[in-house]
């Protein structure tokens, strides 16, 4: 359980540090991160990374995709979660 918790901080705390490098880019108005990194990141368990990352640096707030998506996957994964959880007791 522990090495499950672990790769879930480690994946938003980099998940987190992408979406400032990526809002430092487009106030800089240079070459982006691609959205589909970003979900990648999301996806691979950096969701809640991704959605402390929109609220610290105000970035992807205005798209859909991400004002919906991050919270649903969040809930997913948090499901997911508690399954695995459960099936490891």
């Amino acid at each position: 359980m522990i090495y499950i918790l672990g790769y879930i901080i480690l994946a938003s705390c980099i998940a987190c540090l992408i979406m400032c490098i990526d809002k430092q880019k487009a106030i800089k108005q240079k070459w982006r991160i691609s959205e589909k990194t970003l979900w990648t990141f999301a996806i691979i368990g950096g969701s809640l990374g991704i959605l402390v990352g929109m609220s610290l640096f105000r970035h992807k707030t205005k798209h859909r995709s991400f004002q919906i998506g991050i919270p649903v996957l969040i809930m997913l994964q948090t499901a997911l979660l508690i399954v695995i959880l459960q099936n490891m007791s």
